[in-house]
């Protein structure tokens, strides 16, 4: 299993931070069963205050630039990252990758 972390930054806008929680309890099926279909085993994203902060687990074999794009090609992707956008504050024709940044493990204590 490979782990992903990703981060960004909310704008300053507490009624658009609280749309973005509310939608995340209600994500599409056809976004989960895409990243099922990716690869992505797992997904979760929590927040403090205005920043949020992405895990991503995926099979042994996922291609992190490949297997991304191959996900904003599947059913309402394209429409889902444009409809959370509007609460990111940031272009409804802005990939993933161009909102969320990848971290460095700096850390792990298991090594």
């Amino acid at each position: 299993m490979k782990r992903y972390c990703q981060t960004l930054t909310l704008p300053s806008d507490d009624e658009a931070i609280r749309k973005y929680c509310e939608v995340h309890r209600h994500v599409w099926p056809e976004i989960v069963a895409g990243q099922r279909e990716v690869g992505i085993l797992s997904m979760e994203i929590y927040r403090q205050g205005r920043q949020l902060f992405m895990v991503m687990d995926t099979c042994d074999d996922f291609d992190f630039e490949k297997d991304m794009a191959r996900l904003a090609t599947l059913p309402r992707q394209a429409e889902w990252e444009a409809f959370v956008a509007r609460f990111q504050g940031c272009s409804a024709s802005a990939r993933s990758d161009e909102k969320w940044r990848l971290c460095d493990r700096i850390f792990d204590s298991k090594q």
